[in-house]
């Protein structure tokens, strides 16, 4: 081998470890890496669980303590709070301008003046939300029986119920009839006939994830995208099927995730404060493209399609008194144990109790 042959294969080889140190791979030479491009801080108290960018109209939900927080989805900036709801997350349909707060009642608004329109009586213990935009439904999962409460949101009147068979967290619709949950103490996707709320099938994970707490679905190429806690896996299979495509690893606590068909790329955020980005290269290749250092507990996201952007959040305790330096300095992000970052499947969430410090992450390139 020639000197110059030797030291090109050396200079290759440092060039590949900078490359893997950085969490990027081959496939994100061509863009910029993601990173966090826009942040904000909001003081409050009570816990938190889900975030909802509403992308027609340019707002972005957080339901925290007693009331749902308002904020620009382009700025961040608070444009006001829906009080006597809070709840666990909140769906919108843009039609009817009508929103929804999953707690029980359910609060159902008025999106442009913030206005409760009435609250809604359901059974079961709501939890997640989610907007079916082919059907115009919002269906309200609960952990306990029944597992779906699906609501007409022009005059949220209650369209049906739907069993499960076990806990769902997060869903997604290919919007040609086709709703698919990841059910978190069954490992499996349900599939389920939006026009009728029937189940039409149980997709297995086979053992490869456990404990699905995201979802993400590429409708164009029928894949989804199940990011698991045990082992912290997405498990990628065909929503024809079922049948298991691949597996990528992701990082640990997972507790939402998606998929952006303008990129083709799938998304997990995660407990131990990272993000995870997946690159489909085709419907048979997918691999970490990227991971992104967020903050401890950012385990809940959503997807801004306008600006290919994700919204993560988290809360931080708010600093000891500056009255008392006698006290213990409180770490402005402590680290998560294995319960706080979501290692374990999911049980209470958010962080509860005193005031505090809404951190709203913006990731983009």
């Amino acid at each position: 081998m020639s000197y110059q042959i030797h030291v090109s294969h050396v200079l290759l080889a440092t060039g590949m470890g900078m490359l893997a140190a950085s969490g990027l791979t081959l496939s994100a030479l061509a863009a910029e890496p993601y990173k966090i491009v826009n942040s904000s801080q909001t003081m409050g108290a009570g816990g938190i669980d889900y975030v909802y960018a509403d992308n027609d109209g340019r707002r972005l939900y957080v339901p925290r303590g007693g009331q749902i927080l308002v904020f620009d989805l382009d700025t961040l900036k608070s444009v006001g709070a829906i009080t006597n709801s809070g709840g666990h997350g909140v769906a919108v349909d843009p039609k009817s301008h009508h929103g929804f707060s999953s707690r029980n009642p359910i609060t159902m608004f008025d999106t442009t003046t913030l206005a409760t329109i009435k609250n809604i009586q359901v059974e079961g213990n709501p939890d997640g939300i989610f907007f079916e935009p082919a059907t115009e439904r919002v269906y309200v999962f609960s952990h306990r029986a029944p597992n779906v409460t699906v609501i007409d949101p022009k005059d949220g009147s209650i369209a049906g119920t739907i069993d499960l068979g076990g806990a769902p967290e997060q869903a997604a619709s290919d919007e040609k009839g086709h709703v698919y949950v990841d059910v978190e103490d069954q490992d499996n996707i349900a599939v389920v006939d939006a026009n009728t709320l029937k189940v039409t099938a149980h997709y297995s994970l086979d053992g490869k994830g456990g404990g699905p707490g995201g979802l993400g679905l590429d409708a164009k190429n029928h894949i989804l995208f199940a990011m698991c806690h045990d082992p912290a896996t997405c498990v990628v299979l065909s929503a024809a099927d079922g049948k298991i495509l691949a597996t990528v690893p992701i990082g640990k606590g997972t507790d939402g995730g998606g998929f952006n068909p303008n990129t083709m790329e799938a998304f997990s955020s995660q407990g131990d404060g990272t993000l995870t980005i997946i690159k489909e290269n085709s419907p048979t290749s997918f691999e970490v493209e990227q991971t992104v250092q967020t903050k401890s507990r950012a385990k809940t996201c959503t997807l801004d399609t306008k600006n290919d952007r994700i919204v993560l959040i988290t809360t931080e305790p708010a600093p000891a008194p500056a009255s008392a330096p006698e006290a213990a300095p409180v770490p402005a992000t402590p680290p998560a144990s294995a319960e706080q970052a979501g290692g374990a499947r999911r049980g209470g969430r958010g962080g509860r109790g005193g005031p505090g410090f809404l951190d709203i992450l913006v990731v983009g390139r």
